[in-house]
């Protein structure tokens, strides 16, 4: 159990990535704070299968869109734990929108949820992480391939990954280290609100050359790495985990043509 006796916060980490990453965690030991907005119910399902494996679970109701709720979160954290040791940015949102059809809210909402709430949550965590720690952020493909309707979240994964690289350098002094997995397309619940495909769309899969598309797991097992000893001497890096989607073209046509298709994370 590699991270036994730390204490990890995945924010956004009662379902989809996020449960996974959190149940992940807590095989390797450490404790989990579950960090959710809306559904108690789901976070406190998480929880209870976070325990089963004999750490403590604890979750935080906070809409990380707005800073006094990170707030009230952290304080909360220090009140209970005393410390972090982990912090994984993975809660995102977003609007499925292209570039035109933007507005002011749309575009706040997304950058504020994906690449301000991760700032602050570290400047806030970075207090906590007296004897060092590890910051794991929680980018997409989006980053850096045009997708349809992914406009906002794309540029808000540009920004974190920038700032990844920023932390890496701020906080390394302080023992801690930072680093992003930038995934592929993951099946999962999230990834039908980007595409207008009613199922999975079979082009995820066979541009894909691993053969079959991303799942949590995989990306959860980078997490632990990186959360690892192992990884001490992996700083400001983005990893990226599409089994080599992103080394062939994905096919993408603009919006209105013809058999147009997207893919997110």
């Amino acid at each position: 159990m590699a991270l036994n006796g730390k204490v990890a916060l995945i924010t956004g980490g009662s379902r989809g990535i996020g449960r996974a990453i959190t149940l992940k965690l807590a095989s390797e030991g450490a404790d989990v704070i579950i960090n959710f907005f809306r559904k108690r119910g789901t976070a406190e399902s998480t929880a209870e299968t976070a325990r089963s494996q004999g750490v403590t679970a604890h979750i935080i109701k906070a809409n990380l869109a707005e800073p006094e709720k990170i707030d009230r979160m952290f304080t909360e954290i220090e009140n209970m734990f005393g410390r972090l040791d982990i912090l994984v940015n993975n809660a995102a949102s977003g609007v499925a929108r292209t570039a035109m059809e933007l507005d002011f809210d749309a575009w706040d909402w997304t950058m504020n949820v994906n690449a301000r709430a991760a700032l602050l949550c570290t400047q806030r965590a970075a207090r906590l992480m007296r004897n060092g720690g590890v910051i794991v952020n929680i980018s997409s493909l989006g980053s850096r391939l045009v997708m349809p309707i992914y406009t906002a979240v794309g540029v808000s994964k540009a920004a974190l990954e920038a700032l990844t690289r920023y932390l890496a350098i701020e906080l390394a002094p302080l023992g801690i280290r930072v680093n992003a997995i930038a995934a592929g397309p993951v099946e999962t619940e999230a990834l039908k609100l980007y595409t207008t495909d009613p199922g999975i769309p079979q082009q995820m899969v066979t541009s894909t050359p691993a053969g079959r598309m991303v799942q949590p797991e995989d990306v959860t097992n980078v997490v632990a790495f990186l959360c690892s000893d192992a990884a001490s001497m992996i700083r400001g890096q983005i990893i990226i985990v599409d089994g080599g989607a992103s080394l062939t073209s994905l096919g993408y046509t603009p919006p209105g043509d013809k058999g147009a298709q997207s893919a997110s994370t």
